[in-house]
């Protein structure tokens, strides 16, 4: 397929300036400055994109697909047709499933899922234990972007505290660390003190108070003292506390990422949305939620991903204790960080800078996450002033609820393109496409 996107405002590297772009063969072939076009081979399509933003596509570093092992909430099909209307064309999942991706084996299944389901582009990290290093070392740095280390709650022996394992990853691993950062003692310590004091009155309004802001900054801390040590290449996930952004600074060799519920979410969400909102490390004040949004605005964190963990809606309704974290975003994150660029909080280039740009420069993905001559043709166009309101009705995702249910934003994305083919275009799915399977240089 061949087509040229017509007299579009470019959002990419820092600037925004008027252009048209020619794709063929799946890849961006021509980029034309204003007033300069070229002719059009028969069959080719042209796109009028006159007052639309044309972005490179959103490479998500930080996804939870649930396939396989949990296929109710979600799967990779779903999720990505989801992710499709949101402008995102990459992913990377995360390896807590059932069974747990912590051995390339059971990395190279997902894998092959994908190719027969996924609309985006795909890769997964894998899942570090307690005793799989040399599962880790084995690891070919071409093929895996990263491996996802848990240092609060997760499932089975994934949950690592040991500071001997954790260093030996550090200094062993072939690639980029990325890591869920809370202190499992300090939140079981508070929760049952919580417990003793409220029994089964406990309520989702109380998370901030278990997975509290000392409990992230304290094993932030623990780690960032490790990886200068050992000189390890460290992503930071999910900071959600305004102590821990003052550790981070632009240009830094240890890099942090910050999630869309933490930056659209304060701790006065709880009273209306309960455990819909109850996600791991917590949503937490708004003074929390205004150091965040100045770190991504001054370049302190790097990255915006979206942490999309889809459950069903009944499991969010059981009781706190049983409900589980997380929650959908990967569809809306795009429309909401470019509404908050409407507030004056970010601007257009610094949200592609921390969605499209820095993913791909962290993680060393290949010739994607810009828009340049000769690179995939992922892309997305906007339209960035026409009002919607988002609905349970509009979801993509398996789970077939938003947390974002009422909030009204004005940038809709039109058409999203994986490889050059459409993924989606004015609402509408198209199932054709098909993602390629990620691939990493140094």
């Amino acid at each position: 397929m061949s087509f040229l996107i017509r007299d579009a405002t470019i959002i990419n590297e820092g600037q925004s300036v008027k252009g048209s772009l020619f794709v063929g063969d799946g890849k961006i072939q021509r980029i034309y400055p204003a007033g300069a076009l070229p002719e059009i081979a028969g069959g080719s399509t042209v796109i009028d994109a006159t007052g639309q933003w044309l972005l490179p596509g959103v490479i998500d570093t930080h996804v939870h697909f649930r396939e396989p092992g949990a296929t109710h909430k979600g799967d990779i099909a779903s999720e990505t047709r989801a992710a499709a209307a949101g402008g995102v064309t990459s992913f990377i999942d995360m390896p807590n499933n059932t069974p747990a991706a912590t051995t390339l084996e059971l990395l190279e299944e997902k894998c092959r899922r994908a190719a027969g389901a996924s609309l985006l582009n795909y890769s997964f990290y894998l899942g570090a234990t307690n005793d799989n290093l040399g599962e880790i070392k084995r690891i070919p740095p071409e093929k895996v972007g990263g491996v996802k280390l848990f240092l609060g709650s997760s499932t089975g022996n994934m949950l690592v505290e040991d500071e001997k394992t954790i260093a030996a990853i550090f200094a062993e691993s072939p690639v980029l660390t990325a890591l869920h950062c809370e202190d499992d003692l300090i939140i079981r310590r508070n929760l049952n003190a919580l417990v003793v004091q409220h029994g089964e009155a406990l309520h989702a309004g109380m998370h901030p108070h278990i997975r509290t802001a000392e409990a992230c900054l304290r094993s932030t801390e623990r780690v960032m003292a490790l990886a200068s040590k050992y000189r390890a290449a460290v992503h930071i996930l999910h900071v959600s506390t305004a102590e821990e952004c003052a550790l981070f600074s632009p240009g830094a060799a240890i890099t942090a990422e910050a999630c869309v519920p933490h930056l659209w979410f304060d701790d006065t969400a709880y009273a209306h949305w309960q455990n819909f909102v109850k996600c791991n490390p917590a949503v937490k004040t708004a003074a929390d939620r205004e150091a965040l949004r100045r770190a991504v605005a001054n370049g302190c964190i790097a990255t915006i991903a979206t942490d999309h963990a889809p459950h069903t809606r009944s499991e969010k309704q059981l009781p706190y204790l049983q409900a589980p974290s997380g929650m959908p975003s990967v569809q809306y994150a795009l429309p909401l960080m470019l509404e908050l660029c409407r507030e004056k909080i970010f601007t257009p280039e610094m949200v592609v800078e921390r969605m499209c740009h820095a993913p791909a420069r962290l993680f060393g993905i290949a010739r994607r996450g810009f828009i340049r001559e000769g690179y995939q043709a992922d892309l997305v166009l906007v339209h960035p002033n026409r009002e919607w309101r988002i609905t349970d009705a509009t979801v993509q995702s398996k789970c077939g609820w938003t947390p974002y249910a009422g909030t009204t934003v004005h940038a809709q994305v039109t058409h999203t393109f994986v490889n050059g083919e459409p993924a989606f275009v004015n609402g509408q799915i198209h199932d054709a496409a098909k993602g390629q399977r990620l691939l990493f240089t140094a």
